[in-house]
């Protein structure tokens, strides 16, 4: 069975509140997952669907593999590295702040093994040189708007110089 493997790494998000996400779609089949991770409000829920789409664009693209047929088989969430901050406190003294970061991995396999994608056939448009449409003559064409001195200007500007004056003539 295939299995088609994206990552992430140092995601500036504590990796206890990434697992309290991850660990809700193990399992489950990956468009469902982006669906049910759509609808929640919390903040790791966008970066795990923005992985999880990449691991589905990988199948699609890399292996052949059918979307539908896709399911999270597993989701791994490590600590990254840890910024060390510190924090001023009373009479001189300051507190260390420790700022985490996540490494996660989501492992996508397939629920049918050997479900391929059928092959997209490229279609290539003929055109011919000698001939052009009248319709794509029209689209060329843009009025010009000018000034008094002849140059190029946004109608909106010049308008809100006229109208904007701090002294009346």
């Amino acid at each position: 069975m295939a299995e088609v493997k994206a990552q992430l790494n140092n995601l500036r998000l504590a990796p206890r509140k990434v697992r309290a996400v991850s660990n809700l779609i193990k399992g489950k089949n990956a468009l469902d997952a982006i669906s049910q991770l759509e609808a929640m409000i919390k903040r790791p829920s966008s970066p795990v669907i923005k992985l999880l789409k990449s691991a589905i664009a990988n199948a699609e693209n890399t292996y052949n593999m059918v979307k539908d047929n896709l399911y999270v088989k597993s989701i791994k969430v490590d600590e990254g590295v840890k910024l060390k901050r510190f924090k001023p406190k009373g009479f001189g003294r300051v507190s260390p702040i420790e700022k985490k970061t996540s490494h996660i991995e989501v492992i996508l396999a397939e629920r049918v093994a050997g479900l391929k994608r059928s092959p997209i056939e490229k279609r290539v448009k003929e055109k011919e040189f000698g001939q052009t449409s009248e319709s794509d003559k029209q689209e060329v064409k843009r009025p010009e708007i000018k000034t008094e001195l002849g140059r190029k200007e946004n109608v909106l500007k010049s308008l809100g110089k006229r109208v904007f004056r701090r002294k009346a003539i």
